[in-house]
């Protein structure tokens, strides 16, 4: 918010000066009224922002007692407008436990959440989070998905080749970065164009040129992970 009141009196004074008095009126009233809107806009986001993030808390709290010690933190909302949160399909928390090592906290394993919408999941009331249904990975999990992703997505088969390019390589939009040259590609394939593989007994993979997509079987519902969240979550697990 005092970003939004700089920029309003910036732009008050940097109206001319040999415009009429209505017209400066007008014309700072015009941008008032706009920032005022953009203000409230960062704010919806903020606020749903931190209501991801207690729901979030309350279901691994209510399903997995087992975690006591952990920081939680989502991935979406930052830099986001409303218009975008409304399309999107998942929203992602990275979970990371920790213990204390002499009064400081000391980090230990590594988890993300998924949290997988529906239509309708944000409304003039915030979130309905009766629409999201929660997966809780680990990094085994997350490389056993980037497995069978990598197979449809290309032409390695070999999954000893794709695990080992995952775990010391690096992501990238067009497949993976692996040592001494050992790259994997991805295939070039069309934006209407889709490559489909079970992964497991409620999910089937699709390899897109933006996207892992994610069909839930007994929603029939398709999530969609775009490349760059799908990156942040690798290096997540894998980088950081």
């Amino acid at each position: 918010m005092k970003k939004t009141l700089i920029l309003l009196i910036a732009i008050i004074h940097l109206v001319p000066q040999n415009l009429k008095a209505q017209d400066n009126t007008a014309a700072v009233a015009a941008v008032a009224g706009g920032l005022v809107a953009i203000g409230a806009g960062i704010a919806a986001v903020e606020q749903m922002k931190e209501q991801a993030e207690l729901n979030a808390t309350e279901w691994l709290l209510t399903n997995h007692p087992e975690y006591t010690r952990f920081s939680l933190k989502t991935l979406d909302f930052d830099g986001k407008k409303l218009k975008d949160l409304s399309s999107t399909s998942v929203i992602t928390f990275k979970i990371r436990e920790f213990d204390f090592n002499n009064d400081k906290p000391e980090l230990g394993k590594k988890l993300v959440l998924f949290g997988f919408t529906s239509i309708g999941w944000i409304n003039e009331y915030g979130i309905d989070f009766d629409k999201i249904r929660w997966f809780l990975i680990d990094s085994n999990e997350w490389l056993n998905m980037m497995t069978t992703y990598t197979k449809v997505a290309s032409g390695e088969n070999n999954e000893e080749i794709i695990r080992e390019a995952l775990k010391i390589g690096k992501v990238l939009n067009t497949g993976i970065k692996g040592k001494k040259g050992k790259d994997i590609d991805f295939y070039k394939i069309e934006g209407d164009m889709y490559l489909v593989t079970d992964y497991n007994p409620e999910m089937k993979f699709i390899y897109n040129e933006r996207s892992l997509g994610i069909y839930l079987k007994e929603s029939m519902d398709l999530i969609q992970i775009g490349r760059g969240d799908l990156i942040k979550i690798h290096e997540f697990f894998f980088e950081e």
